[in-house]
């Protein structure tokens, strides 16, 4: 797969997540968010589960005890990021939940840099830092009036960075992107489905109530959407995968005025702008800076 198609899925990415937030505020309606954490990772497994298989018989070598593990504890940090952004919605807006799950792409290289030393092509930086300011006037060019579920967002987009971080750095040498997005909605879904059984009531009449969203939850943002996630951050590096998902902040944005009646400040499409220079930015100035060094050689 070339970087470029790799970078098209990922904004593919961040538009199935974006209306994530409108399925997954519409399901929490009736239902717990842990018990929609654990139903939608459940149909994610699902929905993989065959294809994993497929992708572990066509491959040359068999995964390690070291692989499971690592594939395991990146899992945690989805359920986690998962369940925090999910329990964020209780109180936080649909776009605001969109914009602050948005600061992973600041700390994604933050991250990498503290935690294994991987430094980022240079252009990353100014790119988190326009990004950043992006997400900043998404959300209104203030923070005053944040709330205890923007905290929760914020934390839970901690837990994706390190998702992301750890996704470059451990598993995408093992050629099984699919088996990894299998093994984290296992995951997701096991510790989901104990959370919701110790603190929620469980209906099946609700879950009926709110299917379409479950479905579109649990199929296409999760399922669907991690997987491409995985086989596409194996041709791009982890930051500049944060910056090309960032752009769920404006697909978030985008549904949640159609969908819940969410409403833009003049200054917000102006964040808009900026989101979109800095993907560009990553996307497009180290390739320019590589054909004048080969014209200059």
């Amino acid at each position: 797969m070339s970087r470029l198609a790799a970078s098209f899925i990922l904004l593919l990415v961040g538009a199935l997540w974006g209306f994530g937030f409108v399925a997954q505020t519409r399901a929490m309606e009736v239902l717990g968010p842990n018990t929609v954490v654990a139903i939608r990772f459940c149909l994610a497994s699902l929905v993989i589960l065959p294809f994993a298989l497929h992708e572990g018989r066509r491959a040359p070598l068999s995964l390690g005890s070291r692989d499971w593990l690592v594939f395991a504890l990146i899992g945690f940090f989805l359920f986690a990021g998962s369940a925090a952004q999910q329990i964020g919605l209780l109180t936080t807006t649909v776009t605001n939940s969109g914009f602050l799950t948005g600061l992973y792409v600041v700390m994604v290289p933050l991250f990498a840099v503290l935690l294994f030393r991987q430094w980022p092509n240079p252009i990353v930086w100014p790119a988190v830092v326009v990004a950043m300011l992006g997400i900043w006037l998404l959300s209104g060019g203030q923070i005053g009036a944040l709330v205890i579920g923007d905290g929760l967002t914020v934390l839970g987009a901690a837990f994706f960075a390190l998702q992301l971080v750890f996704i470059s750095r451990f598993a995408n040498g093992t050629g099984r992107p699919v088996t990894l997005s299998m093994v984290q909605f296992i995951v997701c879904a096991t510790l989901g489905l104990i959370a919701a059984l110790a603190t929620e009531e469980v209906s099946w009449a609700a879950m009926i109530s709110v299917l379409p969203a479950l479905l579109y939850a649990g199929v296409v943002s999760s399922g669907i959407a991690f997987t491409l996630q995985a086989v596409a951050q194996a041709h791009v590096s982890a930051p500049t995968a944060a910056i090309l998902l960032a752009s769920e902040s404006i697909f978030a944005a985008l549904f949640g005025a159609i969908f819940m009646g969410d409403r833009l400040k003049p200054i917000g499409f102006l964040g808009c702008a900026l989101i979109f220079a800095a993907i560009l930015a990553v996307e497009t100035l180290p390739a320019w800076a590589a054909k004048r060094r080969a014209a200059a050689g």
